[in-house]
């Protein structure tokens, strides 16, 4: 059915009423059975912008049984007949870009490029997912002598995607599309405090042509998140989040036998040597530690600079002070809630105590555009003990703690102890220093003058196992992506031998030379 007008997203404007974000199951706008909201504030001023469904296990069970059934239709179709529906998704987010991003500026507090780009970097995944008829085909080949095998990927199922606030639009886009293509059936959990922008694209979910319970949200809170990953029916789980819930979801999910994937948090370092190129390094270093005011898991948090460079340090802080805090292009937006800028504010002043030196101090923004908003601007410090609390612990803000280190050594020995393993960076003008750096960096990511070494399809998003920064079987996108939402069924063929009446002519000679193959055991004892 057309659904179009259950969903004023595309056609309201920001300043007039919202209606409530109640849950999208079936292609239709459900409201929760456990009849409870939340209110959905905007960062900038901290005024109630909207309220959003608090789901219970009874709107879950709905969702997945509306997945359930749709998935043998979803799942019979071609992987070509899929990805067709998807370019249509494709062109839609082109379309509405703007209008998303106005969504992700006003429930999340980034300024209108950073939304803009949320919104594309998560096209850009929804691109590849278009891709995948010819990405993720199988292989044939002949084992033994009239033996064949190949290997087909088949869609697992029911899956659901967990994911945080700091980029509404981009983080769901990360696994959504590719699942959807590769035939599953996809229940979307989004942040209840950003439940808008993924609301909104649902409307384009229906005109893109997706079928009834193929894709659904479904909004709540710890409740909502147990109960998705509780159900038999769900057959696996990625999550985005901080380390300590990722590390229970994913505990979770192994008792269940289910497959997880569940992305953590992050203390990402950059280091930056004497012969780094100056000015690239200073603005890379800025826009990595700042944008999204920190609030990434792949924000440079932590600067090792190399021997003696003042003038280095001087200059990442005057680029630093003269950032504006604001939502328009260029600026810093606030932090996403009051809680959150309380922790920010109390590493920053813990480092002061504990004799750090407040190189830039961002605890009281000048001028802000709401005394009422979370705002914060940018504050570096200069750390004498390298067990800080903050140069060590995830802040999640615009905090740059920065560290001296007498020789590479050094630096590495602090990037290796960080029990992280997300990011990290070397800066430099030479390529043999970079080698040296990048095969020692304990960190799923690395950069060479890239603060941000985000991979780009067809390379997948994860940090490094066995560190806080991933739980879990793979990474979250691309190829790691395929992987995680498909298995991998082998199929071996013979077929008799055509005898030599069938063929019509005298008997085939056998290949002389033929190393018997005492591998096949196929027909024999």
């Amino acid at each position: 059915p057309d659904c179009r007008s259950n969903f004023p997203f595309m056609k309201r404007k920001l300043n007039t009423a919202m209606e409530p974000v109640i849950n999208f199951i079936n292609n239709a706008n459900v409201p929760p059975q456990s009849g409870k909201f939340l209110d959905v504030v905007d960062p900038s001023n901290n005024e109630v912008v909207g309220t959003v469904a608090d789901s219970n296990r009874a709107d879950v069970d709905s969702a997945v049984s509306a997945a359930s059934a749709a998935f043998p239709a979803w799942s019979g179709m071609t992987m070509k007949a899929r990805a067709a529906i998807m370019l249509k998704f494709h062109a839609l987010i082109r379309e509405h870009t703007d209008k998303l991003a106005d969504l992700i500026v006003l429930e999340n507090g980034k300024n209108k490029t950073e939304a803009v780009a949320d919104v594309a970097k998560g096209n850009e995944t929804v691109e590849y997912a278009c891709s995948l008829p010819q990405v993720a085909q199988g292989k044939t080949l002949m084992v033994s002598r009239g033996i064949d095998c190949r290997d087909e990927r088949r869609p697992l199922g029911v899956v659901t995607s967990i994911v945080p606030f700091n980029f509404p639009f981009m983080v769901p886009m990360w696994t959504s599309p590719i699942a959807l293509v590769l035939g599953n059936c996809v229940i979307v959990k989004p942040s209840e405090k950003v439940p808008l922008t993924m609301n909104a694209v649902c409307e384009l979910i229906i005109r893109a042509g997706f079928p009834p319970g193929v894709f659904q949200l479904v909004h709540g809170t710890a409740d909502c998140c147990n109960a998705l990953i509780e159900n038999p029916a769900v057959t696996a789980v990625s999550f985005v989040g901080s380390s300590p819930i990722a590390e229970i979801v994913a505990n979770k999910c192994r008792s269940l036998n289910k497959r997880v994937v569940a992305l953590g948090g992050a203390k990402n370092h950059l280091v930056a040597l004497p012969d780094c190129d100056m000015s690239g390094t200073v603005r890379d270093v800025v826009a990595s530690s700042f944008g999204a005011s920190g609030q990434r898991c792949m924000a440079a948090s932590v600067l090792l600079v190399v021997g003696e460079n003042d003038d280095l340090i001087d200059k990442v802080v005057k680029r630093a002070s003269e950032l504006v805090i604001g939502t328009a292009a260029g600026e810093m937006g606030p932090v996403i809630e009051p809680r959150s800028k309380e922790k920010i504010v109390g590493y920053i002043s813990a480092s002061e105590k504990g004799g750090a030196e407040i190189l830039l101090d961002g605890r009281t923004p000048k001028n802000p555009p709401n005394a009422s908003g979370n705002w914060l601007s940018p504050t570096i410090i200069l750390h004498k003990n390298s067990s800080d609390a903050a140069l060590t612990e995830e802040i999640f803000g615009p905090v740059l703690s920065i560290y001296k280190v007498k020789n590479w050594s050094e630096a590495i020995a602090i990037e290796n102890a960080n029990p992280f393993g997300n990011a990290a960076c070397i800066y430099t003008s030479k390529g043999g220093s970079a080698n040296w750096f990048t095969s020692r960096f304990r960190a799923g990511m690395l950069g060479v003058n890239v603060g941000i070494p985000v991979p780009r399809e067809p390379f997948a998003f994860g940090g490094l196992y066995g560190t806080l920064s991933k739980y879990g079987d793979g990474d979250i996108t691309s190829e790691g992506a395929i992987e995680f939402f498909t298995a991998r069924v082998k199929i071996t063929t013979r077929w008799p031998a055509p005898n030599d009446a069938e063929i019509g002519g005298g008997p085939e000679v056998a290949d002389s030379g033929m190393v018997v193959d005492r591998a096949n055991f196929n027909g024999s004892m």
